[in-house]
């Protein structure tokens, strides 16, 4: 319960040095809530779309080549929520009023980010190698591999009509 109780301060420390933040929340990258500082807001579902959002911005950076994720921040005219990447199962989603200043917040909740990773994340995991293609070695006297068919380019059986 140690870690309990050293969540919950860095928490605590990060209200205290923002005060035009809302709300705070630690979840999963899964969405399931581990912490919340969130008082009139649902933090169960603040997790989940924060889960979500950080996922899909991950795959946004992998795809355009630009690598590991840092955070992510939403600007909408009732305010701010930022998503940061706290180690590599657990994430940070602070929510600021409008008059908040964005330089600090990053300042701060990047700060608590990293310390949050650390206790909760602590075992450092290594990425997993990029598949390789299999080669296909054919052996005398066997039938080579039947080509797959993606279902969406095969003739359906109906008159008219595609399959997929």
């Amino acid at each position: 319960m140690e870690t309990d109780r050293a969540v919950l301060a860095e928490l605590a420390r990060l209200r205290s040095r923002l005060p035009d933040l809302s709300a705070t929340v630690i979840a999963g990258v899964d969405g399931m809530l581990l912490a919340y500082d969130a008082p009139g807001l649902q933090p169960e579902t603040i997790a989940a779309l924060s889960a979500a959002n950080l996922g899909l911005t991950q795959r946004f950076a992998h795809t355009v080549g630009h690598g590991e994720l840092r955070e992510t921040i939403i600007e909408s005219a009732g305010g701010y929520v930022a998503i940061y990447a706290a180690g590599l199962r657990t994430l940070l989603a602070v929510l600021a009023r409008p008059s908040a200043n964005v330089a600090r917040i990053h300042h701060e909740a990047r700060r608590t980010a990293r310390r949050l990773g650390e206790l909760l994340d602590p075992v450092e995991v290594r990425p997993l190698a990029p598949m390789q293609e299999a080669r296909v070695i054919p052996v005398e006297g066997q039938m080579p591999l039947a080509k797959r068919t993606p279902m969406a380019a095969l003739q359906s059986s109906v008159p008219g009509q595609r399959a997929g």
